[in-house]
């Protein structure tokens, strides 16, 4: 059976952020009917899931010389979008807070309604959505049931459809964020996204075949995507 297209994304990544911020402005209606998996450095617990299912985490931190970029670029992309942005100081975040939650509220519904509120207080505010009181008021503020989203990192089933996303993402050989995947066709960083967004409106021209053009997929880098 044919996959529906993908997209990876973390609360973590800026480009990520942004990347899912233009959809939202320039395709209305498009994060509804693509299908979108979340991607972050697991904890301990997740990670020794992950490797009960025979799969680990390809993302390779970033040197201190490429986080220097990255904070001087992604500023300049938000001022371009017209968007002011606070760098946040990530310290021991637990990224299973913010991104388990995300998969309790698209249980009921309400996932972008969380995702744009967490953006906001991540990239708006700098505040600390791995904070479980952080994301807790972030969610009350959005009219959403903070107490019970701020918990989702400790209910196993919905650690378990966490494990069945970074599963995912390993066996789509993902390695960076934002990443997007439609047919064969994959596309990393925000700088790909119109590329991706040309792939789902149409077939594109065939790919020149692996016996002409070498597959360089993991040694090359892209500014536009964190990884």
């Amino acid at each position: 059976m044919k996959r529906p297209p993908r997209v990876y994304f973390s609360l973590r990544s800026p480009y990520s952020w942004l990347a899912l911020e233009r959809l939202r402005r320039e395709r209305p209606g498009l994060r509804e009917r693509l299908r979108f998996v979340p991607y972050w450095d697991p904890d301990p617990d997740t990670e020794r899931a992950l490797a009960g299912r025979g799969a680990e985490f390809h993302y390779v931190q970033m040197s201190k010389a490429k986080h220097l970029y990255l904070l001087q670029d992604t500023k300049r992309l938000a001022q371009r979008l017209g968007i002011r942005m606070a760098w946040p100081i990530d310290v021991d975040p637990w990224w299973e807070v913010p991104h388990l939650a995300w998969l309790r509220a698209r249980r009921v519904g309400l996932h972008w309604t969380l995702f744009d509120a967490l953006a906001e207080a991540r990239w708006g505010r700098g505040d600390d959505i791995c904070d479980p009181d952080v994301l807790r008021k972030t969610a009350d503020g959005a009219g959403l049931d903070g107490a019970w989203l701020a918990e989702a990192a400790r209910d196993p089933d919905v650690r378990e459809e966490g494990v069945d996303c970074l599963v995912e993402a390993y066996e789509d050989d993902i390695f960076g964020i934002p990443y997007f995947r439609v047919g064969r066709h994959r596309f990393w960083g925000f700088e790909r996204l119109d590329q991706f967004l040309a792939e789902l409106d149409g077939p594109s021209t065939p790919p020149v075949p692996s016996a002409v053009l070498p597959d360089r997929s993991y040694d090359t880098d892209t500014p536009g995507g964190c990884g």
